[in-house]
């Protein structure tokens, strides 16, 4: 208890700092440092609110037990009644409090690069891509959190072989981190004209958006090249050397973008891409060497494993890391994620508690 107790009010200090570091000439002038503490700032505010209203509580009852001391029978019936109301309050404020001191992922607060393709089965794992695109961009809307596309590549039966998009706002990447993997679907195509039920995939990957501070990228690592854009687009397309793809030779991560309105905006969000993608290799590898089960046992975020399934003849969607079954398969492909990305969330604050203890 007393070590909890330290880590709190390690961590009010801190949050105080911050308000008094982010007042200053110096932070103010810069906004990169300003942004940075501000999400420092913001990760902390539930947990300093937490346990104020912890210490109230312990104060109040310790009040309350001063009171049982005083001869007025109505002074010390009321002390009672008010202990009772206490006793529960305060073991519910350090429930709270354990489940906030678990070490988050300090990327959570970050945007995330979302990449969606059409794996197995064809146009139809294409047509899949693109209603999992629709899925996210709706869940996002909900949210009011901003899509930008970095690259899209149609298909004419519909869908996307692959489409990357950044999504901004607050926590967006711990919201959706768990989303990386092989979304398997089960229904009638509607080339299927015996109407027979198909089995296809489409794959996601979820990156976090990594500022350049907080990850160096050796540029000697980088082939970057210039291309004519193709596919639908500006005025620009086709006409000049906009679109721009990067290779970062040691892992062989490509990416390509060509939606900006420009050369220079294509290649700050490729660079920016190709960042988050050759950090999160880092990551995973270095983990990996470290013997850590990555992700709390959510998953290991590998496109490779298959992690949920959509059946449209039955309306059902499962989780298989996590055992979730809903019959609301049309209301998670509108966007209405929330209690299936909750649930997520929750069970893997709850295996994190459990290898705390």
């Amino acid at each position: 208890m007393s070590v909890m107790i330290e880590r709190l009010e390690g961590m009010v200090n801190r949050y105080h700092e911050i308000n008094e570091m982010m007042m200053s000439p110096e932070i103010v002038s810069d906004s990169k440092m300003l942004a940075k503490l501000g999400r420092e700032q913001a990760d902390l505010v539930q947990v300093v609110e937490t346990y104020t209203e912890y210490k109230n509580s312990v104060q109040a009852l310790e009040d309350a037990k001063a009171l049982l001391m005083e001869d007025d029978k109505e002074i010390k019936e009321m002390a009672k009644m008010e202990i009772e109301e206490l006793e529960p309050k305060i073991e519910e404020y350090l429930g709270k409090l354990e489940i906030l001191l678990i070490p988050k992922d300090p990327n959570d607060s970050h945007n995330a690069i979302v990449e969606i393709r059409g794996a197995a089965g064809g146009d139809e794992g294409n047509i899949f891509a693109g209603d999992l695109y629709r899925m996210y961009s709706k869940y996002a809307e909900s949210q009011g959190w901003r899509i930008e596309i970095i690259e899209m590549d149609d298909c004419e039966a519909g869908g996307f072989s692959l489409v990357s998009f950044m999504v901004k706002g607050d926590g967006v990447y711990g919201r959706l981190k768990f989303e990386s993997g092989s979304h398997r679907v089960q229904r009638v195509p509607k080339t299927e004209s015996q109407g027979r039920i198909h089995t296809s995939t489409a794959t996601v990957l979820v990156t976090p958006e990594i500022e350049a501070e907080d990850f160096d990228i050796d540029m000697n690592d980088l082939e970057i090249e210039t291309m004519r854009a193709s596919g639908a687009g500006g005025q620009h397309i086709n006409k000049t050397d906009s679109a721009v793809r990067i290779v970062h030779k040691p892992t062989g991560i490509v990416v390509k973008c060509q939606d900006g309105r420009s050369q220079h905006e294509n290649r700050a969000t490729a660079l920016m891409t190709i960042r988050s993608r050759v950090y999160e290799e880092h990551r995973r590898k270095l983990e990996e060497e470290q013997g850590v089960e990555r992700r709390s046992k959510i998953g290991t975020g590998d496109r490779a494993e298959k992690i949920r399934t959509y059946n449209y003849p039955q309306n059902r969607v499962t989780d298989h890391r996590i055992g979730y079954n809903v019959n609301q398969l049309d209301r998670i492909m509108e966007g209405r994620m929330q209690d299936l990305l909750d649930a997520l969330c929750s069970a893997d604050q709850q295996a994190k508690l459990a290898g705390q203890q």
